[in-house]
């Protein structure tokens, strides 16, 4: 058997080696690292392949945020919701722009924001709201859309996750996820559904005159090379990146499918045992398994991630400390918060290898020993 990843990128990197060293010795003797046809055309595909008008490259995915929340112009201390139970950088961007930092609940089954824990924390100062799609499926953009458009609050789309997931409107309509709100951002992170060879990012939106605005900012503000129209950043990603992702992207669908495989695999076995809950797929979504994450009750979690580190099984805690209680949120005055299930998730989910490289007998193997732990 082979050792098991958490994700297998050298296997994947040996089914495409081909193709990818080709690409990238392209880049290499174009001598076009920055800019360039090959970013382009992956801007075009991935605008084709998500359905959507514009697609604005950036070094990765926390500049993504940071350049979406500067284009919508917001002021210090203008407040933005965003779940708590996330990667950091939801909200450490907001931090960083000297916004104010507001934390909604989660649903206790699909891990994404709760509507109804977001609109409690709605307040005139509201300026944006920044839904995650969490684990590799959609928070639940219906509802999340209705309640910002009501109250005039435009919608950001942390996509990093869940990138190929689909979402289905209430009028049938078929969406990717990252494509509802009026911006939507993603990472290429190497370990993503959709991944490079290093840092990578893109930002998402159908609106011209907002595209135009997020261009400017990730290039140092200016349209114009040495015009500069207002204070931006400076956030590409490089062509040989590009390169790679260009490989990558008509993949994207099987590897999708292969870690589907692998968590149904997952669902069966743990059919029955009755201290986990394999995770809960929404009616409207499609899951892609970005991580494929686990609830026990009644288990030694600790106690289990030993063991399967003894049988040569990583596991990862994703996330073992909501960001409301991360270090850097000391000194902020976070409110009132209610925060009962982000709390109760953090110490109850365990996340189990996934990747599409993932074959039968590594999946027999961890689901074994799991249960083995469980059962004892």
């Amino acid at each position: 058997m082979r050792p098991i990843q958490m994700v297998d990128l050298k296997q994947q990197y040996h089914q495409i080696k081909k193709e990818i060293d080709e690409a990238v010795l392209q880049v290499l003797e174009s001598t076009v690292f920055i800019g360039g046809k090959g970013v382009q055309d992956f801007s075009n595909n991935l605008a084709e392949y998500l359905g959507t008008k514009h697609i604005i490259p950036c070094a990765n995915g926390t500049d993504a945020l940071q350049i979406a929340l500067m284009a919508l112009d917001l002021k210090p201390g203008d407040e933005v919701i965003t779940p708590s139970f996330t990667y950091v950088a939801t909200a450490e961007v907001v931090a960083l722009l000297r916004l104010k930092a507001v934390f909604a609940d989660v649903d206790p089954d699909t891990f994404c924001m709760s509507p109804e824990s977001m609109e409690r924390c709605i307040t005139p100062r509201t300026k944006a709201i920044i839904p995650v799609h969490l684990y590799g499926q959609a928070a639940p953009m219906a509802k999340i859309l209705e309640i910002a458009d009501r109250h005039g609050i435009p919608v950001i789309e942390d996509n990093a996750q869940a990138i190929g997931a689909d979402y289905r409107l209430p009028d049938g309509t078929v969406k990717k996820t990252g494509t509802m709100g009026l911006i939507g951002t993603t990472s290429f992170f190497p370990s993503k559904n959709l991944g490079c060879y290093g840092d990578g990012g893109a930002i998402i939106t159908d609106n011209a005159t907002l595209a135009d605005r997020l261009k400017m900012i990730a290039n140092h503000g200016q349209k114009v090379r040495y015009y500069h129209e207002m204070v931006g950043c400076n956030s590409r990603l490089d062509a040989l990146q590009a390169a790679i992702l260009n490989i990558k992207l008509p993949k994207l669908d099987t590897y999708n499918a292969s870690r589907r495989r692998a968590a149904e695999f997952y669902n069966q076995a743990f059919a029955g045992l009755s201290p986990v809950t394999t995770p809960v797929v929404a009616p409207e979504n499609s899951h892609v398994y970005h991580q494929y994450t686990l609830k026990l009750e009644g288990v030694n979690r600790d106690g289990l991630r030993d063991y399967l580190e003894e049988k040569g099984i990583p596991s990862m805690l994703y996330y073992p400390v909501p960001v409301h209680k991360q270090k850097m949120f000391d000194s902020v005055d976070l409110g009132q918060l209610d925060l009962k299930v982000t709390d109760w998730l953090t110490e109850r989910v365990i996340s189990l290898p996934m990747h599409s490289e993932l074959d039968e007998e590594q999946l027999t193997y961890i689901t074994k020993h799991v249960s083995d732990f469980v059962h004892r």
